[in-house]
């Protein structure tokens, strides 16, 4: 019989300046609202999307001045790099190794270019060793913390005894800007945060949870709903159609097909895990799913204290549910940019 893929820890790091969202809105309302005929209208965004405060890898100020590719490009390196090697440290800490134990190293962002990627520009600080094999993953957005997830137990199982670690971080605040503005700016501004998230795995015994299955759906025609537009001065975000419907409609049948290739149901699932993108995005997950309202408490809490970070968010609520404690099965589940719903299934190992 093969061995489980262990979950053995997970890490998560904040960027260094916090932002309370009453700021926030303060500061988009001076450098929005005569600029932008539906500003006030969409002002509310502020108030209802759940979130108390955020963090950014840099000062609020910064934003508020027009940045070119170079300059974002620069923060990017510097705040991502940094928000990589905090969260890696703290997973493998977690785990009770050190990075010259890592052999595989999977890498998941979406909000800036690096080339040579994030774990190698780590490398001398975590202590990589050279044969470690790297594998960083552009693209996924907010299904990234899932995806990514996915990719390393399977890259895990393949290699039995080998060390993966994961890595999700995003600079998503690097969206702000003051040209060109469209409604889905206004409310980039009103969710986004930076973080970073890491986890180790090993096939094996031990860890906090094992990883039962992996399954994905993208939905056709729908290229439209979420992703990045590429402009002269950085990546705007693009939220073409309204993602809760689409959410509230859609998702419970594709749970369904991706548990059944697991031989699951709904209703064997004790504990779904999901990307918090948003308060109308959690509504519309509990309702798809048949869910309490309010069931979704880890999300809020994730969602409240550091807003929407795109791929590690859900890495962040997982590890809420770890320390409360996670039941017998789980599903981490997100959705992205394909448009895509992305789940990992877990069983507790306790």
């Amino acid at each position: 019989m093969t061995a489980p893929v262990a979950l053995l820890s997970i890490g998560t790091a904040d960027a260094p300046h916090n932002m309370a969202q009453t700021d926030v809105a303060e500061v988009a309302r001076r450098l929005f609202q005569d600029r932008f005929p539906q500003f006030d209208r969409m002002a509310k965004v502020f108030d209802t999307a759940g979130i108390r405060q955020r963090q950014s890898v840099l000062p609020i100020d910064w934003y508020t001045t027009p940045r070119t590719w170079p300059e974002r490009t620069e923060a990017y390196l510097v705040g991502a790099v940094d928000l990589f090697s905090r969260a890696a440290e703290n997973a493998l800490s977690g785990a009770g190794l050190t990075g010259a134990d890592v052999d595989i190293i999977v890498t998941v962002s979406s909000t800036g270019i690096a080339t040579p990627s994030l774990e190698a520009r780590a490398m001398e600080r975590l202590g990589f060793r050279s044969d470690a094999a790297r594998i960083p993953v552009f693209g996924l957005g907010c299904a990234g913390g899932v995806t990514g997830l996915a990719i390393a137990s399977r890259l895990a199982r393949a290699s039995p005894g080998a060390v993966v670690l994961l890595v999700a971080v995003e600079v998503c605040t690097l969206s702000f800007r003051m040209e060109d503005l469209t409604k889905a700016d206004i409310v980039a501004t009103a969710l986004f945060g930076d973080g970073a998230a890491a986890c180790v795995l090993r096939c094996g015994d031990g860890g906090f949870a094992h990883v039962d299955g992996t399954a994905e759906h993208t939905w056709p025609d729908t290229l439209d709903i979420m992703g990045w537009r590429v402009e002269q001065d950085g990546l705007g975000v693009i939220f073409a159609r309204a993602i809760p419907p689409f959410a509230r409609e859609h998702l419970r049948p594709a749970m369904d097909q991706m548990l059944a290739t697991n031989g699951k149901r709904v209703e064997d699932i004790d504990r779904f895990i999901c990307h918090p993108g948003g308060m109308k995005v959690i509504d519309a997950m509990e309702a798809s799913l048949s869910m309490d309202q309010g069931t979704l408490d880890h999300e809020r809490g994730v969602l409240a204290d550091h807003g929407n970070m795109s791929a590690p968010t859900v890495l962040h609520v997982l590890n809420r549910a770890r320390h409360a404690g996670l039941p017998k099965r789980s599903v981490v589940t997100a959705l992205g940019p394909g448009f895509t719903v992305s789940t990992v299934t877990l069983s507790s190992a306790a």
